[in-house]
C-alpha cells in the first residue's frame, strides 16, 4: 500500500513550504494539492495556485511524486496545460502525477464567466480534454478541432521526463468516465459515492471497485497494469481523527484491492479539521507498518 497526503494550497509559501519538506521526510510515496481558482467556502481565504504550488514543492523536495488532486477542464486548455506539466515534470525531475476529472460546478465554472454545464456535457468535455492531453504530451506538432477545444500545431517539445508521458490518474466514477480510465489511465482515483454514514460509504467505494473491474474487463485491459486511489476523507468521518481509525481506514482500502490512499494534511477549522499531533504519530509510528499492508 502506498500512502499519499493532500496540502491545501491555502498558505502563502513560507508557511506551506514546510509541509512539503516535512512530507518528503517522512517518506509519504506522493503528495498532491488541490487545482482550484477557488474552493467551497476557502473560496474567501487565501488561496494560489496548484501548478506553482507543487513547482516550488518541486524544489524543496527529492524524492516525493506531486500531483494535482484533480486538474479539469473547467479553466484548463489541453496545449496550454501541457506546457506546465512537462516543465513541472522536468523541474521534479520526473515525479508528477497528473490527477484529471471532469470538473465540478461551483466557483471554479462560474468565475469566468460560462455557463454550468450538466453532467453529460462535463463528461463529454472530459474525454476530449483529456485525449487532447494525452496526444498533446506525446507528441510534436499537434492540430486538433473538436466540440469543446481546438489546438493548431501545438508542441510538446522537449515532451516530459517520463516516457511517454507523465502517468494519468482519472477520477472516475460513471460508466462513461470508467472507459476513460480504460483508455488513458494509469491509475484510477475516487471519492467514493456518498454515503450518510462510514458503512454505507464504504460500501459506495465496493461497488465503484467492482465497477473498474467491469470496465478493465470489457476493454481488455489487464487490472494489475491500474493503480487504485482512494481519497479517504471523502468518507463522513476524517481519516486522521486518530491513529487507529487511520490504521482501519488503510486496511479496509486494501481489502477492497486498492493500492493507494490518500489523506489530507489536518488544518485548524472548517474542512479536514484535524489535530497535527496524529499525523505525526501517523508518519512517524505507523507510515512503515501500513506500508506493508
Amino acid at each position: 500500500m502506498r500512502i499519499g497526503i493532500v496540502i491545501l494550497p491555502d498558505q502563502r509559501w513560507a508557511q506551506s513550504q514546510r509541509r512539503w519538506r516535512q512530507a518528503d521526510e517522512w517518506n509519504f510515496d506522493h503528495a498532491w494539492t488541490y487545482d482550484h481558482l477557488g474552493w467551497r467556502d476557502l473560496v474567501d481565504g487565501p488561496w494560489f495556485d496548484s501548478m506553482t504550488t507543487l513547482t516550488a514543492a518541486a524544489t524543496v523536495t527529492s524524492r516525493i511524486k506531486l500531483g494535482t488532486l484533480v486538474a479539469s477542464p473547467n479553466f484548463r486548455h489541453p496545449a496550454a496545460f501541457a506546457r506546465q506539466i512537462t516543465a513541472l515534470d522536468d523541474i521534479s525531475g520526473g515525479r508528477t502525477l497528473l490527477g484529471v476529472g471532469s470538473g465540478g460546478i461551483g466557483f471554479d465554472s462560474a468565475v469566468l464567466g460560462g455557463e454550468t454545464l450538466p453532467p453529460r456535457q462535463r463528461v463529454d468535455r472530459f474525454a476530449e480534454f483529456v485525449e487532447l492531453l494525452d496526444l498533446v504530451l506525446r507528441e510534436d506538432g499537434t492540430t486538433w478541432r473538436g466540440e469543446w477545444f481546438s489546438a493548431v500545431d501545438a508542441r510538446n517539445n522537449p515532451g516530459c521526463v517520463q516516457t511517454p508521458r507523465v502517468p494519468f490518474v482519472v477520477a472516475a466514477n460513471g460508466p462513461r468516465a470508467m472507459r476513460l480510465v480504460t483508455r488513458f489511465g494509469q491509475g484510477w482515483v475516487t471519492t467514493g459515492s456518498g454515503g450518510e454514514d462510514l458503512e454505507s460509504w464504504w460500501a459506495g467505494v465496493a461497488e465503484l471497485s467492482t465497477r473498474l473491474d467491469r470496465a478493465l474487463d470489457e476493454a481488455g485491459r489487464d487490472p494489475a497494469t491500474m493503480d487504485r486511489y482512494l481519497s479517504m476523507d471523502a468518507a463522513p468521518v476524517f481519516s486522521l481523527s486518530s491513529a487507529q481509525f487511520f490504521a482501519d481506514q488503510v486496511g479496509r482500502a486494501a481489502e477492497l484491492g486498492f493500492t493507494d490512499v490518500v489523506t489530507h494534511w489536518p488544518r485548524a477549522s472548517s474542512w479536514y479539521a484535524g489535530d497535527e499531533d496524529v499525523l505525526v504519530d501517523v508518519a512517524t509510528r505507523l507510515l512503515p507498518e501500513l506500508r506493508r499492508a
